[in-house]
């Protein structure tokens, strides 16, 4: 293969709020941490081991602006992009590293209503279950009628 391939593809939650930058220009830069969890049984133990890994998230653009709107502490999220690792030096003059994630893509999975900072109403969740009996029963009829006519 003489191609190469750098993309991450995460599923985990929000450790903070999303932290803004803002440019000359307009362009802007928004930056998170996420934590994707890893839980499995010790074979020699059987004790029940989880790990936390730490990913720092970067944003770009519209698209942070999108997640410091709709992206609260504790949020479940997909996140997709490629690793970045940035060379930078201290207060002393030592070399330090940073890994990133440089986000394209991403997905809100926490809904609307369970979100940290979404506030709904009552409204919202009180209607529902009214709603999804009379749609299961229209869809159950609608298969059950039109088994006889099937072209095959």
């Amino acid at each position: 293969m003489s191609g190469t391939l750098n993309k991450v593809m995460l599923i985990g939650h929000t450790g903070d709020e999303v932290k803004m930058n803002y440019f000359e220009g307009g362009g802007c830069i928004g930056r998170f941490p996420l934590a994707t969890n890893e839980t499995y049984t010790n074979r020699t133990t059987g004790e029940k081991v989880s790990n936390t890994e730490w990913h720092n998230i970067v944003v770009r653009n519209k698209a942070a602006e999108i997640c410091e709107k709709y992206l609260k502490k504790g949020d479940k999220v997909y996140v997709e992009g490629r690793i970045k690792t940035r060379k930078w030096q201290d207060d002393h003059g030592n070399d330090r590293y940073s890994t990133e994630i440089q986000c394209t893509d991403f997905t809100f999975l926490t809904p609307k209503n369970e979100s940290g900072g979404m506030s709904q109403g009552t409204q919202g969740t009180s209607s529902q279950p009214t709603q999804k009996p009379q749609q299961n029963q229209q869809v159950q009829e609608a298969i059950g009628e039109d088994d006889d006519d099937l072209p095959f």
